[in-house]
């Protein structure tokens, strides 16, 4: 390495620690730009003004989609947006070695990005107040742009999505994150959004509808039921939250051991039970052992999914339901439309269980298989499932750690908040998002596609597409909420 390219790398990794640092002290930041208190004004307002009504329909009776009249796959008219298809998928050794299912195919790439500026030496969120057709409860927070690429390109005829510019155009800005991510596995076909974070130092004129908010405040807000939507918590993840001090930030006497644990977890100094080559190779070790192929087939006439007035829904009744709305909706681009949704046959489980090493906290994440993958596997988090579709098997043969994460007593459990997942296209898809620690041993051998990260190796991931899955990038969220001590708003 030359002198020129060393003092280059010492100068990116002097600019990754300081915005680092930045991010941690906003994180520690409760009283920002905007009051709590004028918060909660402003987001009961936003409920006033964002509504949607939604009315569940028969498929065929969908405007402007139909079922195509050879492969029976739903699609819209213009082509655009998404299509309802058939996935075959054969898993040899697999305890299912073989099934098909409905999946979304959406191949655009839609953009999720927050805008981020300075005030008072804090950097501040531009959160937006945005409704969704399959959102339990109407208004939730989301990115500052949360837009697929047929809705930011209008081709629904509707208001320009505010704030495009920011992330279309990025060159008189700093970008903090930019990464394409993946999606649900399991109901989008290859499904990917650009992530993005991007930091601004002009004035920005401040729509109704969006506020400002250290990272501190959303910290706070994930604790709360269903308020900060997955497209929030996934961009939130992506940001480079980990640096060489982070674990000085709080005095000795502001922090107990867990919270100190947390620190040192998102702090590189700190080390790692495995070295980040040793993970690298473990998931490419993983990708190559397992055997998945999954292929587009038509939806008409996929093994045991029945079609029904009501939808399409599988014949044991456990998975999910394909169904049809329509929307009326207030404070959206469009005020009224239809569409196809996935609907969940039950609440889902998202965990990590957490140990301490040397004092430093790690997440045992899963190296798990999903037929939409782009890349075969994804770190997942300890557990990921819809519980009662494994209820009903006697518990040897249920996933490992599901009943260790999901009967854990209060004493070990150090988060634990329902979120909702996607509400544009699933609808009222909700996830138990669970943090249990352990000081349990686990079997590594016994269990050779988990292992035990930091926060700070899951965060440096993170800047690369395709190797932490969405619900772990909600669980390093809401685990970056515990960094400073919870106080109620």
């Amino acid at each position: 390495m030359t002198e020129t390219s060393t003092h280059s790398a010492v100068a990116l990794r002097t600019a990754d620690a300081t915005i680092a640092l930045r991010i941690a002290e906003s994180a520690l930041t409760v009283d920002g730009r905007t009051s709590m208190a004028d918060f909660r004004t402003w987001f009961t307002d936003c409920g006033t003004r964002n509504y949607t009504e939604v009315d569940r329909v028969p498929l065929d009776r969908l405007a402007n989609w139909a079922a195509d009249p050879v492969t029976g796959n739903i699609g819209h008219s213009s082509g655009k947006f998404f299509v309802v298809e058939g996935l075959e998928i054969e898993r040899p050794g697999h305890w299912v070695e073989h099934w098909s299912q409905p999946i979304i195919n959406q191949p655009e790439i839609g953009i999720l990005g927050i805008v981020v500026k300075e005030f008072d030496g804090v950097l501040h969120c531009l959160m937006q107040g945005k409704v969704e057709p399959g959102n339990c409860n109407g208004v939730q927070l989301s990115p500052t742009v949360q837009a697929t690429r047929s809705n930011y390109t209008r081709v629904h005829k509707g208001k320009p999505v505010p704030y495009l510019e920011y992330f279309m155009e990025t060159k008189q800005h700093k970008v903090i994150a930019d990464v394409l991510q993946s999606e649900q596995g399991s109901w989008f076909f290859q499904k990917r959004n650009r992530n993005m974070v991007v930091e601004v130092t002009e004035d920005v004129e401040l729509l109704e509808d969006f506020c400002w908010l250290t990272l501190g405040q959303l910290h706070q807000l994930l604790r709360e039921d269903d308020l900060v939507n997955m497209d929030a918590r996934t961009v939130l993840s992506c940001l480079p939250f980990s640096g060489t001090d982070l674990a000085t930030l709080l005095p000795d006497t502001e922090r107990d051991a867990f919270t100190t644990s947390i620190m040192r977890s998102c702090t590189e100094s700190e080390g790692a039970v495995h070295t980040t080559d040793e993970i690298l190779s473990w998931i490419t070790g993983a990708r190559t052992r397992h055997d998945i192929t999954a292929n587009r087939v038509p939806l008409k006439g996929i093994d045991q999914w029945k079609h029904t007035d009501a939808g399409i829904s599988h014949e044991t009744g456990r998975f999910f339901n394909v169904i049809g709305i329509d929307v009326r909706a207030g404070g959206r681009e469009v005020l009224q439309w239809s569409q196809p949704m996935l609907e969940p046959s039950g609440d889902g489980l998202s965990a990590f269980l957490v140990k301490r090493f040397g004092g430093v906290l790690h997440a045992l994440v899963h190296a798990r298989v999903e037929p939409g993958y782009l890349d075969v596997v994804e770190l997942a988090p300890t557990v990921q499932c819809t519980v009662d579709n494994y209820m009903h098997m006697p518990p040897s043969d249920r996933l490992p750690f599901l009943d260790t994460l999901r009967t854990a007593p209060e004493s070990q459990i150090r988060y634990d908040t329902m979120l909702s997942e996607e509400g544009g296209r699933f609808y009222h898809a909700r996830t138990r998002y669970l943090v249990v620690e352990t000081e349990e041993d686990v079997d590594l051998d016994a269990h050779p596609d988990h292992r035990w990260l930091p926060l700070h190796q899951l965060v440096g991931l993170l800047r690369h597409s395709h190797y932490v899955n969405v619900q772990a990038r909600s669980l390093v969220a809401c685990m970056h909420s515990l960094f400073a001590p919870h106080t109620t708003p």
